[in-house]
């Protein structure tokens, strides 16, 4: 199936018709809307990638650059963004560089750019055929900032609570889930629970996120026997070597 992309653009007719033609040329599905939230969000689930043509609107825009923050949070898409050096910092600054995976700066070559969505989407697609994560935990804050960590590497899904994981996870089946053990009304443990007690998702491995470092707190963890624990404290660079071995070592043990 062609990618599918929709560009958001105020006026600038001639330019962003041309830009829509030249990517339909290259086999790419192509809408054109105006930012505006109700807008974008008709083709929501009928896009790939957003392209942002900047312009003087995006000061004038929040609410949309959070919309499309929190649209590529939630499903997984990404942004290219078109425009002067700061037109791009400020859209950066809303969604967050975790999301823009492209920038071009103006003016630009039609071809370069045309051929720069093809490499985009090339990489994108062999992306989505990797590993998916379902990150789950009360924190959003959290939330955000670990997806942000694992997303080049890895498909993450977020849920905000256990019973948003469980409704996720009736149609999906991540192939790792980082459980927050200490979470208000459905606490990790019962999630756990939960995905166990189901035949369809008893196998879904399990590695627990506590903020609790003392023997008989990761004991506690430990004899649930899930896959295996991370302290929320962990920097960056432990939390992706300890997925990144997890899955090298399930590797080899389905060889």
């Amino acid at each position: 199936m062609p990618s599918r992309i929709t560009i958001i653009s105020e006026g600038l007719a001639f330019i962003t018709g041309a830009l829509s033609k030249n990517l339909q040329q290259a086999g790419f599905e192509v809408n054109v809307v105006a930012p505006k939230v109700k807008e974008v969000n008709e083709y929501r689930n009928q896009t790939d990638i957003f392209l942002v043509y900047a312009g003087e609107y995006v000061s004038k825009s929040r609410d949309l650059f959070v919309y499309l923050k929190d649209t590529c949070s939630e499903d997984e898409k990404i942004i290219g963004v078109i425009g002067y050096s700061p037109e791009i910092s400020e859209v950066e600054a809303i969604v967050g560089s975790n999301y823009v995976a492209l920038k071009v700066t103006r003016p630009f070559d039609m071809k370069e750019l045309v051929s720069s969505m093809e490499k985009l989407c090339e990489a994108e697609e062999a992306r989505k055929m990797g590993k998916n994560i379902l990150l789950i935990d009360d924190d959003l804050a959290y939330l955000k900032m670990v997806q942000g960590w694992l997303t080049p590497q890895y498909r993450v899904t977020i849920a905000k609570s256990g019973m948003q994981a469980i409704s996720y996870i009736v149609n999906h089946t991540p192939d790792l889930i980082l459980l927050d053990y200490e979470m208000p009304i459905t606490s990790g443990p019962q999630v756990m629970e939960m995905i166990r007690s189901e035949p369809n998702s008893e196998g879904i491995p399990i590695i627990f996120l506590t903020g609790k470092s003392d023997k008989e707190s990761v004991m506690s963890v430990m004899a649930l026997k899930p896959q295996g624990y991370m302290l929320k404290s962990m920097p960056k660079e432990e939390i992706l070597k300890t997925v990144d071995n997890f899955f090298e070592t399930s590797k080899w043990k389905n060889i």
